[in-house]
C-alpha cells in the first residue's frame, strides 16, 4: 500500500490499521498510545467491537429459510412445516428446532439476506470471500483475512481451522498458504500428522530436524522466491505445533460426559464441541460445515433430518460458551449460500429450489444483540421487504465485530486492490 492509498482512510481506520500491524508484527498493542479517537471508546459503548474469536457454522447446500428461521403463515408456502414460539419475543422458528428455540434470546436473526448468486459454488464462494469467482484471481477466505489483518491469539497453534469444510473455500487465496485454514476431517481424529512418530526418540527427532534444516537452507539459497519462503514458514509452524502444550485442544476425547451429552453425538455436534475447545485455546477463526441442505427433492424430510443435526449442537454450543463466560467474546455465525423457494415442487416430491433473492443467516455472542430480528421478507418469504443485507454487508459485520478494518485496501501480488468485504458496510443495528 502506498501513501496515497493509505491517506484515503479516516483517522480511526488508519489508527486501527497501525494497531493491528503492531500487534501482528511486534506483538504489542498500541491502542492506548493512539490518541483520543480510539482510546476514548469505552468497552460498554454500543457497537464497540467485542468479539475475539469467530465460530462460523456453514449450512452447505442452501438452508431453507422458510422451514427454519423465517417461517410464514401461508399454508401453501409452509406445507407441513409448523412454526413454534421461542424464548425471544416475536421470533418463531420451524418445529424441528425445539432446542434452538430455547436459546433464541441469545441470537440475532438476519432475515433479509439477499444475493445475486443462485448456484452452489458461486454462492458459497461469495459468502466465504465477499467476491464473485474469477478465473484470474483466488480470493482469500474470511478466516485468511482475519489472520492477515488481526493476527493470532496463540502463536503455537493454527489461528484458522476448518472442520469438515472444503479447502476450496477456506484457503489463503493471494495471501498464500500461510493464511489458509488447517483442515480437519473427522472431529474425533483431531489434527492429523501433528505428533512425532511414537517410535522416534526426541534425540533422533532433533537429529532428523537438523539434517532437514541443512538441506532446506541449501535449497532456499538456490531458489529464493515467495513460494519457497511460504513452505519454509509452514515447515517451522509444523515443528512449533508438534511441541506445543496446546495441541491437546484438538482432542475432544478429553471432554466430560456431561458436555458430550449437551452437544449430542453427531459429527456436526462433535465439530461444534471441537470448535469451542479451539477458541478456548486461542484459535481465532473456526469453521464447521453441515452439508445436505440442497433440498430439491423431498424438502420436508430432508430439512427435518438436517435440523436434527443442527438443533442440539447449535443450542449446546451457545449454552456451553455462555456457561464458560466465552459467548461475550465469541461471535457464532450460522451462514448459507442462499435460501429455498416459497413454491413447493409437487413433481419433485415436495422439493424446494434455489432462492438467492431472500434467505436467513444468524449471529450470536460477540457483542451482538440477542433475541433480535433484523430485516424482513414479504408474506411468502420470496423477496426482501425491509433492510436488505448482502453477503458483503454480512461479512463486513463479522469484521466489525472483531475490530478488523473491513474497508482497509490491501493490494494483491498483481497490484489489484481488495478489501475484507469488498464494498460491504457493517450492519450496526445488530450490535448491543
Amino acid at each position: 500500500m502506498n501513501s496515497s492509498d493509505f491517506n484515503r482512510y479516516d483517522e480511526l481506520t488508519r489508527r486501527r490499521f497501525i494497531s493491528n500491524a503492531a500487534k501482528m508484527y511486534l506483538g504489542v498493542n498500541l491502542l492506548p498510545m493512539l490518541g483520543s479517537s480510539v482510546a476514548s471508546a469505552a468497552p460498554t459503548t454500543p457497537g464497540t467491537p467485542k468479539a475475539k474469536n469467530v465460530i462460523y457454522l456453514y449450512m452447505s447446500g442452501g438452508m431453507s429459510h422458510l422451514d427454519t428461521f423465517d417461517p410464514k403463515k401461508k399454508k401453501d408456502v409452509m406445507g407441513p412445516t409448523e412454526a413454534i414460539a421461542t424464548k425471544a419475543t416475536d421470533i418463531m422458528v420451524g418445529k424441528w428446532l425445539p432446542k434452538t428455540a430455547d436459546v433464541m434470546d441469545k441470537v440475532c436473526v438476519v432475515n433479509s439476506m439477499t444475493s445475486r448468486q443462485g448456484a452452489h459454488e458461486q454462492g458459497t464462494y461469495i459468502m466465504h470471500t465477499s467476491y464473485d469467482m474469477r478465473g484470474t484471481v483466488k480470493h482469500p477466505s474470511l478466516g485468511a483475512w482475519v489472520m492477515k489483518l488481526g493476527g493470532r491469539h496463540n502463536p503455537e497453534i493454527p489461528g484458522y481451522v476448518a472442520i469438515d469444510s472444503s479447502q476450496e473455500y477456506s484457503g489463503g487465496g493471494f495471501f498464500g498458504a500461510k493464511y489458509a485454514a488447517a483442515p480437519i476431517g473427522s472431529p474425533n481424529d483431531g489434527l492429523q500428522d501433528s505428533r512425532k512418530p511414537g517410535g522416534v526418540s526426541q534425540e533422533d527427532f532433533d537429529r532428523r530436524l537438523s539434517l532437514a534444516d541443512r538441506l532446506n537452507k541449501q535449497f532456499h539459497g538456490r531458489y529464493d522466491n515467495a513460494d519457497v519462503k511460504a513452505y519454509e514458514e509452514l515447515y517451522l509452524e509444523a515443528i512449533k505445533l508438534m511441541n506445543s502444550k496446546d495441541l491437546k485442544a484438538f482432542n475432544i476425547k478429553d471432554e466430560q460426559a456431561a458436555t458430550r451429552q449437551l452437544y449430542g453425538n453427531g459429527r456436526f455436534a462433535q465439530g461444534c464441541m471441537l470448535a469451542r475447545r479451539l477458541v478456548e485455546h486461542g484459535v481465532r477463526f473456526v469453521e464447521v460445515q453441515l452439508g445436505g441442505w440442497d433440498t430439491h427433492y423431498d424438502n420436508f424430510a430432508a430439512v427435518e433430518g438436517r435440523c436434527k443435526e443442527l438443533d442440539q449442537a447449535y443450542a449446546g454450543l451457545l449454552t456451553d460458551l455462555e456457561k464458560r463466560g466465552m459467548l461475550k467474546d465469541t461471535l457464532v455465525v450460522v451462514a448459507t449460500e442462499f435460501g429455498r423457494t416459497p413454491e413447493i415442487k409437487t413433481e419433485h416430491n415436495d422439493g424446494r429450489d434455489h432462492h438467492p433473492a431472500a434467505f436467513t443467516c444468524l449471529l450470536a455472542g460477540g457483542g451482538v444483540k440477542g433475541g433480535f430480528k433484523y430485516g424482513e421478507t414479504d408474506a411468502s418469504g420470496d423477496r426482501v421487504k425491509d433492510k436488505p443485507v448482502t453477503p458483503q454487508d454480512f461479512n463486513a459485520t463479522i469484521a466489525y465485530a472483531l475490530g478488523v478494518p473491513h474497508d482497509l485496501t490491501v493490494m494483491s501480488p498483481s497490484g489489484r486492490p481488495f478489501q475484507f468485504a469488498d464494498k460491504g458496510k457493517p450492519v450496526m443495528e445488530v450490535f448491543a
